[in-house]
């Protein structure tokens, strides 16, 4: 059983249509939208183009994450993970890739470079409060519950 909303789509190449590698994989893969390889130097950066516009509908977002075996192998992950597509974007989306790895990482044309998640989103109506409930954990910042 599948649960499915349509997204219209706008590419510059069939190739580059997102598609889901399993019947029941959350996310599938962006390709990247290149005509030459492109050399990620460690420590550094990349804005990777996909080649596709969507037309979400209001009430949903794209995630982009990274893909494990990039993070496993190579040490590149998705810079601002998880990036975000609001449902009012219409441009390209494009994926910031980095380097963490000891050595270059090569991008190439068509390449998979990132995971989409399809997502509901739900927004806050935040209401002035002049005091809060209390809690067991209260104001503990990072790491106040222990070691591990």
């Amino acid at each position: 059983m599948s649960n499915k909303i349509a997204v219209p789509i706008h590419v510059l190449d069939e190739e580059l249509i997102p598609a889901y590698a399993t019947p029941f994989a959350s996310g599938c893969d962006a390709r990247a939208s290149i005509a030459e390889t492109l050399v990620i130097a460690p420590g550094s950066s990349a804005i990777v183009p996909t080649g596709i516009k969507v037309e979400l509908p209001p009430g949903y977002e794209i995630q982009v994450r990274p893909r494990s075996g990039f993070a496993a192998k190579n040490q590149v992950t998705v810079l601002n993970t998880p990036g975000t597509i609001d449902s009012d974007y219409r441009g390209e989306i494009c994926v910031i890739l980095m380097n963490f790895g000891k050595e270059p990482f090569l991008v190439t044309p068509k390449m998979r470079i990132a995971q989409l998640i399809l997502s509901s989103v739900i927004q806050a109506e935040f209401i002035r409060a002049s005091r809060l409930s209390t809690t067991e954990r209260g104001e503990g910042k990072f790491g106040h519950t222990g070691k591990n």
